[in-house]
């Protein structure tokens, strides 16, 4: 189990890097999108508020790379990974096989974290 929270947190973290700074950079061409999926993409775009997002992904990846606030990292980035399945299954109504392999990728890395978050889960 820790070795495959190893490989997800380099995989995860690597990956929201990419995606994150493509956000920015536009290196991968994003597919064309039509109806629902085209308006929610033109107001995320125009308020601005995706950039953000990009911006806490780079960050959240570099974290996750580095090893620093590597726990932080995964729990700040658990409700983008939510948010990436939701539009590819209610919006976009696509294949959700990638989003679904990144919601793996980040649960293993906090079952990996088990012990240290276990504070956090702690009822009262």
């Amino acid at each position: 189990m820790k070795i495959a929270s190893l490989v997800s947190r380099y995989l995860l973290g690597f990956m929201y890097v990419v995606l994150g700074l493509n956000g920015f950079l536009g290196f991968i061409p994003l597919p064309p999108f039509q109806g629902n999926p085209a308006d929610f993409m033109k107001i995320l775009f125009e308020t601005k508020f995706l950039f953000v997002v990009k911006g806490i992904e780079i960050l959240g990846g570099l974290m996750l790379l580095s090893n620093q606030f590597a726990r932080l990292s995964a729990v700040i980035l658990m409700p983008i990974t939510v948010n990436i399945l939701l539009f590819h299954l209610l919006i976009e109504q696509g294949n959700p096989i990638m989003s679904l392999v990144m919601l793996t990728m980040n649960v293993l890395i906090l079952f990996g974290y088990y012990e240290d978050l276990k504070v956090v889960l702690k009822q009262n």
